[in-house]
């Protein structure tokens, strides 16, 4: 079964999952009166959002001097810059340093590059136990999932469903009390902290100027990967790249209240490097993966580089009806919603994942929300004149509208052909399309030429 079909068939399961529906539904709605109200801290948001598109624009524009910047100012620090052409290069990398300190256990804080790079699967076929930190992530990783969002992995999951899962997998006395579920998470997790002799995180900015790495999170779960084990593994994707760390006062607020809703995150924190001779914590280590893994793809394209602005906050998905009726899994990839139909082709491959593309109603809502205001709307409908140069059409799809140019340019045999005929053909394109759901579409008694010449015989 192609990509494709598999795709219709587990979006249409999904759509009449009203249990489904019903959880999501929820989960939404408390994210939707979060943000309305996060946003009031905002006397001009469009301003922000503007601003924010300009630099991250001009960062992209210029982001190999940045990024040799970010390298420069790292290293003399201490840290130890490690740059991946592809996920591949990525893991090789991430496994020496893990021979090197013979680790044995990891501790890894909420990062979807990891899950685009599929490490926990990688270190766990090297015998190495990877615990996934972040309650959301912890959540999927019990369940055997991927992350079902881009900010909150487990939101497809109702309190009853973690009890349940929690009471099979951790073994512990059935209840719905959702503080003890999460202290029976933190109990678990504590001890990991101080055991784990590598820390891994992701980073939601890279600065340039400083040589850091920018974390947001609101369980402080990052901080503690960072500083109990002697070694700090960051994997991030080249366009995180932020020129300033002056540029936070911006970034971080406009995340904050695009992805929860909030002001500004718990915890937020700058990383420099490894651990200073003054400094009483952190890592003895610290290496920065630089990834590309397809981005210089989007790079490549003027028309299509404003994806990479992107800061990762999920309002696109929250706002987008097809995401909502279909969920997060039924993308089968790494990054779902509006964000990843533009950019899981460029980054995985066109031929696989052309269909993302045509899985949006063209709305414009994932747009209007943007905090960077990024065109996503025209990003999927660039995406799908690309796949049609590029050949990638099915043999009927191209049949069907070369039958379609024919009959515009010989509206005279369209009139020749009787009704019946005209609806014949009718039923058969639309049996597996249009008709599955409603009525088909028919032909009229009489074309639109010749009840203009009725009515206008001279």
């Amino acid at each position: 079964m192609n990509r494709l079909k598999q795709f219709l068939l587990e979006s249409e399961a999904k759509a009449f999952d009203l249990e489904h529906r019903k959880k999501i539904r929820f989960n939404i709605g408390k994210y939707n009166a979060a943000v309305e109200k996060g946003m009031h801290q905002y006397s001009n948001h469009e301003l922000a959002r503007q601003r924010a598109s300009f630099i991250k624009t001009t960062t992209i524009n210029n982001l190999d001097k940045y990024l040799i910047e970010f390298e420069n100012n790292f290293t003399q620090r201490g840290g130890k810059v490690i740059w991946a052409q592809n996920a591949e290069e990525a893991l090789k990398e991430i496994g020496q340093i893990m021979k090197r300190k013979k680790a044995k256990t990891v501790v890894k804080s909420k990062s979807m590059i990891t899950e685009e790079i599929h490490l926990n699967t990688f270190l766990e076929k090297n015998g190495i136990d990877v615990v996934e930190t972040d309650l959301g992530e912890y959540i999927v990783q019990l369940a055997d999932q991927r992350p079902y969002h881009i900010v909150t992995p487990a939101m497809h999951m109702s309190k009853k469903d973690i009890a349940d899962l929690f009471v099979k997998k951790l073994r512990i006395q059935p209840t719905d009390d959702a503080q003890q579920l999460v202290l029976t998470a933190r109990r678990l997790l504590r001890e990991k902290y101080t055991s784990a002799e590598i820390g891994i995180t992701g980073a939601n900015f890279i600065l340039a100027d400083v040589g850091g790495i920018a974390l947001t999170e609101n369980e402080g779960n990052a901080r503690l990967s960072t500083t109990f084990p002697k070694t700090h593994i960051v994997v991030v994707g080249i366009e995180k790249m932020l020129p300033s760390i002056n540029d936070l006062d911006l970034f971080w607020p406009l995340l904050s209240t695009s992805g929860t809703g909030q002001q500004v995150t718990v915890y937020n924190t700058v990383i420099t490097g490894p651990r200073q001779p003054t400094e009483k914590d952190g890592p003895d280590e610290m290496y920065v993966i630089l990834l590309d893994n397809g981005r210089t793809n989007l790079l490549a394209q003027p028309d299509k580089r404003e994806a990479l602005n992107c800061i990762r906050c999920g309002a696109c998905l929250n706002i987008c009806p097809v995401y909502k009726n279909i969920g997060g899994h039924t993308y089968e990839t790494t990054y779902s919603g509006p964000i990843g139909s533009v950019i899981e082709p460029h980054m995985s491959g066109m031929a696989e994942n052309k269909h993302l593309s045509y899985a949006s109603s063209l709305c414009g809502a994932c747009t209007s929300v943007c905090p960077v205001k990024i065109n996503l709307h025209n990003l999927l409908l660039l995406n799908r004149k690309q796949s049609v140069d590029e050949g990638l059409v099915e043999k009927q799809e191209r049949y069907v509208f070369k039958f379609w140019e024919y009959g515009m340019k010989h509206p005279r045999l369209l009139d020749m052909a009787p009704v019946g005929i005209k609806n014949y053909f009718l039923r058969k394109v639309q049996k597996e399309t249009w008709s599955k759901r409603r009525e088909p579409l028919q032909a009229a008694p009489k074309s639109f030429r010749q009840l203009w010449k009725e009515q206008h015989p001279s």
